[in-house]
């Protein structure tokens, strides 16, 4: 049994991962550290786990860092960098990192296995990829190996309020989500730097050009994704450009069917469609910013980095409904 941790067990990230991590079968949790919930019942905080697990929150968890196989960090952005700095993992133990903060560092691995499955095998320190950057990375790396995404990219993106975070802020609040859409951080999001790093990774030329549109949507989780762009293949040849990339990858899969997000919810799959219009291909995907987005694709990360089934503890069925 490889033993783990989790370093800011109260938040949402930290519960996706406790629910997947408890029924692993290969895998201990052995400590679950968190400041604000020190003492408590692991279930009294993510109650979806009562009956599940009898772990407590501890305080601490730097002096057992060397018993541990695995951390994860679920701590919010910018926090994880000073805790590494102050604990220094063992180099020997892996660290899974589902913060912002080391995903553009060349020190670290990028946890896309769909494109560094080899290196993330070999990996002590894996950057967990953003939510919205796993669903367009998806829609957009097949082209971009191709040579076919040089120009002009449009992306709209939906996402649940999970993908805000467990800290309440006013566009959080029920009584402004329920009902409501609204676009945000137009053209600049944050995840727009490690999308461009892992295109220009498979052989994209442009440094420019991919037009985000970020939508908060009012549901709890899931993201729904459409990317457009002028493209001289077929339908046909699209389809095979993207079945060809995706044959190997464990969750990510191409679907002829158009897509909704029931189909992924609750799953750590990525699904992709793609249909042509006149000229412009429309891609569609679709996956769930808490799993594939976040602790699913963490879990997968530590699957292959330690040396077990890529698909153990992730073989879920989709909540439809």
């Amino acid at each position: 049994m490889k033993k783990v941790g989790i370093i800011g067990g109260g938040g949402y990230t930290a519960g996706e991962l406790l629910r997947l991590l408890v029924h692993h079968p290969e895998v201990e949790v052995a400590i679950v550290e968190s400041g604000s919930q020190a003492g408590k019942d692991v279930a009294e905080v993510h109650d979806d786990l009562v009956g599940e697990t009898d772990l407590k929150f501890t305080g601490a968890a730097g002096a057992k860092l060397g018993e541990l196989d695995a951390v994860f960090l679920c701590m919010g952005h910018g926090v994880s960098r000073g805790w590494v700095d102050a604990h220094r993992p063992p180099r020997g133990t892996l660290v899974v990192d589902l913060s912002s903060d080391y995903r553009m560092d060349e020190s670290w691995v990028y946890g896309l296995p769909e494109i560094n499955r080899e290196r993330i095998k070999e990996a002590k320190r894996v950057a967990n990829p953003g939510c919205f950057a796993t669903a367009i990375q998806l829609a957009i790396l097949p082209l971009a190996q191709a040579g076919l995404a040089e120009g002009e990219l449009h992306v709209n993106a939906l996402t649940g309020s999970t993908g805000a975070g467990q800290s309440p802020s006013p566009t959080t609040h029920f009584s402004w989500r329920n009902g409501n859409v609204s676009v945000y951080k137009a053209f600049s999001h944050q995840h727009l730097a490690e999308i461009g790093r892992s295109a220009a990774q498979v052989g994209r030329v442009a440094t420019e050009g991919i037009n985000f549109l970020p939508v908060r949507g009012a549901f709890a989780r899931g993201i729904f994704c459409t990317t457009y762009l002028d493209c001289g293949l077929s339908e046909a040849e699209a389809q095979d450009l993207f079945r060809d990339f995706y044959a190997g990858a464990a969750f990510t899969h191409v679907t002829d069917q158009p897509l909704h997000l029931k189909q992924v919810v609750n799953t750590n799959k990525g699904l992709v469609h793609v249909e042509k219009h006149g000229r412009k291909l429309l891609v569609t995907t679709a996956l769930d910013n808490l799993l594939k987005g976040a602790s699913g694709q963490a879990v997968q990360n530590m699957n292959l980095a330690l040396g077990l089934p890529e698909r153990m503890g992730l073989s879920l069925k989709a909540s439809m409904f």
